[in-house]
């Protein structure tokens, strides 16, 4: 679908292969947080010139085309199922225009770095509407706890001891209204999409063609229409054009390679290291700064998606035996 958790992709399988070299897949995976945690910052400049609106417009077009090149040299094709068009019109529009939009109107109030520790929340918000909406997934209390430890985390994030209020706080529950549309189209993703025989480069191509035709149209009749290419500088143009050839495009065949390699439970706690690049090129690119509790919610944030996504259990307890029976072994059970 995008930065982060959400991101532009039909490869849904859980499947782990044998465990590669560490050297095989681990460059390709810190150069994919890399562009992902960039990402926010060349947002940030393409808003300078242009609307949202349009700098998503030109990201997707960008990223769609990249991909449309890759599916022709790999001989592939598009989905021909006209109902698979149908859920992934709905997948590009929660999962690609909307989150992508809303990054952008976000990051018009606050910092590129806060947004990028905004879309580690996507995972809190997945589980959820995964329980509860499109019975996907299962509530454990494994679970339970990550979420609350999460939601302590956006919290304080927010700062809410200090008051919520003003266009920072608008900013920032822009940023969370992005992960939480990416929490939508994953499960939905999920139960409609996941398991077709199109490759999930196909399905991803899809998507961004049908984005930027949602885009086409909306964009226009809330922006205006968009400026002269030639009147914007370089420096933006470049930011746009990054943001669909790299972060949209070479991003997702990263992704996939690094899927094939460790499977797509690995392959996707690139979401740890995303808001890391997203603070580091935020400071030295844009000389941002941000307050204590920021980055202290962030490691919350992140330790209860790492407890929810059972990267990180409590110890289990022995079995326990008496005297008058002897002790049987047991499977324990995961939560």
């Amino acid at each position: 679908m995008s930065e982060g958790y959400g991101r532009v992709s039909g490869v849904t399988p859980d499947s782990t292969p044998d465990r590669a070299p560490l050297r095989s897949w681990l460059p390709g995976f810190v150069l994919l947080a890399a562009i992902w945690g960039s990402s926010f910052l060349f947002i940030k400049i393409g808003i300078r010139e242009l609307h949202p609106l349009y700098v998503t417009l030109g990201r997707v077009a960008t990223g769609a085309l990249t991909l449309l090149v890759v599916l022709a040299v790999l001989r592939d094709r598009l989905p021909r199922d006209r109902r698979l068009w149908l859920h992934l019109t709905v997948v590009a529009a929660f999962g690609v225009a909307l989150p992508f939009t809303l990054f952008g109107y976000g990051e018009q109030r606050i910092p590129s770095m806060l947004a990028g520790i905004w879309n580690a929340t996507t995972p809190l918000v997945v589980l959820p509407l995964a329980v509860l909406v499109f019975r996907t997934e299962r509530l454990t209390t494994r679970r339970a706890v990550g979420l609350g430890l999460g939601f302590a985390g956006v919290l304080v994030v927010l700062g809410v001891w200090q008051g919520v209020s003003g266009a920072t706080f608008t900013g920032q529950l822009m940023c969370f209204g992005a992960a939480a549309c990416y929490g939508m189209a994953i499960p939905y993703q999920k139960r409609f999409v996941a398991g077709r025989a199109e490759s999930g480069l196909a399905l991803s191509a899809a998507q961004l063609l049908l984005a930027t035709v949602q885009l086409a149209v909306v964009a226009p009749l809330v922006a205006g229409a968009p400026p002269a290419p030639a009147a914007l500088s370089w420096d933006v143009v470049a930011s746009v054009l990054a943001l669909g050839a790299l972060g949209t495009g070479l991003a997702f065949v990263i992704n996939m390679h690094n899927i094939r390699l460790v499977g797509a439970s690995a392959a996707s706690t690139v979401t740890y290291l995303i808001p890391v690049f997203a603070v580091l090129i935020g400071a030295v690119a844009l000389d941002e700064t941000p307050t204590w509790h920021q980055p202290v919610g962030a490691l919350v944030v992140l330790l209860g998606v790492a407890v929810s996504q059972g990267l990180l259990r409590w110890p289990r307890r022995a079995a326990t035996t008496t005297a008058a029976a002897p002790a049987v072994p047991t499977v324990a059970s995961r939560n």
